[in-house]
């Protein structure tokens, strides 16, 4: 009975502030966002990079121990509260609601992911020329020193010789300047991408979940066809094999080094979308009874295959690049923006058909891109659409400074610094302290099997109170210790002035944490304790949410 009860007073708060229209939905837009840049362009070069095969393990071993149990606490905090970022860590414990404003600052961080798919709709529409102009040196944007494909000879590289698909990605889409220091003029091409960008994303989700939800029908499904075909198409190419033996070889020396491990849960931590708050607000769209404990094996699940399989794709394609090449496939494997628009690209111009595979490989590119920097609202009204249409506006506005001469640089800079271990790995603590020890384990474990039927296992709270902790402490330790500053091509090193800026960026959600919650002791009447008590135990914070008391949960 009290269960119905639960059930009828969240289905009457939801209906007033908005919900998936079905659990289908629910599961391709959680999907969407967490499948996305981090599968296709950095998690093949890792498993390269750290070992091979062998570096599954500690993958799959740290996806297990925080992977999976983050995911589904952030979920379950979103379900039970139905209540976006911020206020859902005010609900559940009113002292910690700094890490919501922590989630904010490395939310807006992560906006500028939205420029890839600007640079991505650029290539694509160069993808329709009948000569790919990243293939030749005969446009007016290359220099003496470019190397055209039909010219490539491995025996005439020489240090100051760059290859056209580097030219046209520097000096045609990006236009480099010298540094950060010259921003330059606008490229305007980028710009209006940009604006197309901004525009689509505003159309997605101006009328709240009812939108986002229809909208991720396609743009969480096409970007597994297209790695589908691309994965075929790879699978077929001469010199395919040498690539995924390079990828899935495996060295097991190298589980020896702590630093492997690092690696591997700084990527479950970025490519879950974890700390950023997103699993929270999709969650909180849920009805109270959704079995989010079954869905976040599912989709964990989905995630870290689709990250196996596009290493394929990916390395399939680095290998035949290799063999027409005459290099080892070391010589050509790249991660992030280097890998997407310069070598992908270089290497379809050399298959049959060039422009089709290009096309295929940033039209996923894009719809990746989509489903990352899509985010929901309340139930749709006029005021949702002003607020988001401000939004959407002055991110534009903003992120002008990223298509500028200088803008590749702000973009590293804030990726950099704006989403660090030292800001994932203190959010992570956080959490666990907040839901682990504040808010109590065992009366977590209690709403989950409340709201799902079915009860954690005693795993989830050693996992939450114990290991996690654990080990985001010794990786955030370990990142001071061994902090190095940010270069671009191993060659430009940032202003010192730059440097304090990115530290500005980390500390700017890391200090959220202690500052809310010494502000909010201050400005509380009493001695500590009192504050201690009121902040920590404040019951009347849970009480609205459900009308029995929160002791029956304990």
């Amino acid at each position: 009975m009290n269960r119905q009860r639960r059930k009828t007073e969240n289905q009457k708060g939801a209906r007033d502030r908005g919900q998936w229209a079905s659990k289908r939905e629910y599961i391709l837009v959680v999907a969407g966002s967490v499948v996305g840049l981090g599968n296709v362009w950095r998690f093949p070069y890792l498993c390269y990079k750290n070992g091979g095969g062998a570096f599954l393990v500690p993958y799959g071993l740290l996806a297990v121990v925080c992977g999976i149990p983050l995911f589904l606490l952030e979920t379950s905090v979103g379900q039970y509260t139905q209540e976006g970022f911020i206020t859902s860590w005010r609900k559940m414990c009113p002292l910690m609601q700094g890490i919501g404003f922590g989630q904010l600052t490395i939310t807006l961080c992560f906006l500028i992911y939205i420029l890839i798919e600007a640079w991505a709709l650029v290539y694509l529409v160069f993808s329709f020329r009948s000569q790919l102009p990243w293939a030749s040196c005969e446009n007016t944007w290359n220099t003496a020193n470019c190397l055209g494909l039909k010219t490539f000879n491995v025996t005439e590289i020489q240090t100051n010789i760059t290859s056209a698909a580097t030219e046209f990605w520097e000096r045609r889409v990006l236009g480099m300047s010298g540094g950060i220091e010259e921003l330059g003029s606008v490229r305007w091409e980028l710009a209006l991408c940009l604006l197309a960008s901004w525009m689509f994303c505003y159309f997605s989700i101006w009328k709240g979940v009812r939108s986002s939800g229809k909208v991720a029908y396609f743009t969480a499904t096409f970007p597994y066809v297209m790695l589908l075909i691309l994965l075929i198409r790879g699978l077929t190419l001469p010199g395919a094999w040498d690539g995924i033996y390079y990828y899935l070889y495996p060295d097991l020396t190298r589980l020896a080094k702590l630093e492997v491990w690092i690696e591997a849960g700084s990527q479950i931590f970025f490519s879950y979308s974890l700390t950023a708050g997103t699993l929270n607000v999709l969650g909180s769209y849920n009805d109270y009874n959704n079995n989010c404990y079954k869905d976040c094996f599912w989709l964990c699940l989905l995630h870290s295959g689709t990250s196996f399989v596009a290493g394929f794709v990916v390395f399939s394609v680095l290998g035949f690049m290799a063999q027409k090449q005459g290099v080892t496939v070391d010589n050509v494997a790249e991660s992030g923006p280097g890998l997407a628009f310069i070598v992908y690209p270089q290497a379809t111009a050399m298959m049959p058909l060039p422009q089709f595979w290009t096309v295929c490989f940033f039209l996923m590119l894009i719809l990746l891109t989509v489903d990352t920097h899509m985010f929901v609202r309340h139930k749709s009204n006029l005021r949702h659409e002003i607020f988001v249409l401000i939004i959407c506006v002055s991110s534009f506005l903003i992120h002008l400074t990223l298509v500028t001469e200088g803008g590749i640089y702000i973009f590293q800079l804030i990726d950099f610094y704006g989403s660090t271990r030292v800001c994932q790995n203190f959010m992570v603590i956080c959490e666990c302290l907040a839901v682990g020890w504040i808010f109590g384990a065992d009366r977590f474990s209690n709403i989950i099997e409340d709201m799902t039927g079915q009860r954690p296992s005693v795993f989830f709270k050693l996992c939450w109170k114990y290991i996690i902790p654990l080990l985001s402490s010794i990786s955030f330790i370990l990142y001071l210790v061994d902090y190095k500053h940010l270069k671009i091509n191993d060659w430009y090193t940032y202003p010192d002035w730059a440097y304090a800026l990115g530290w500005t960026m980390t500390l700017s959600s890391v200090l959220m944490v202690p500052l809310w919650a010494a502000g909010q002791m201050c400005l509380t009447a009493g001695n500590f304790r009192q504050h201690f008590k009121c902040y920590i135990f404040h019951i009347s914070s849970i009480r609205h949410i459900h009308p029995q008391p929160l002791s029956q949960f304990e």
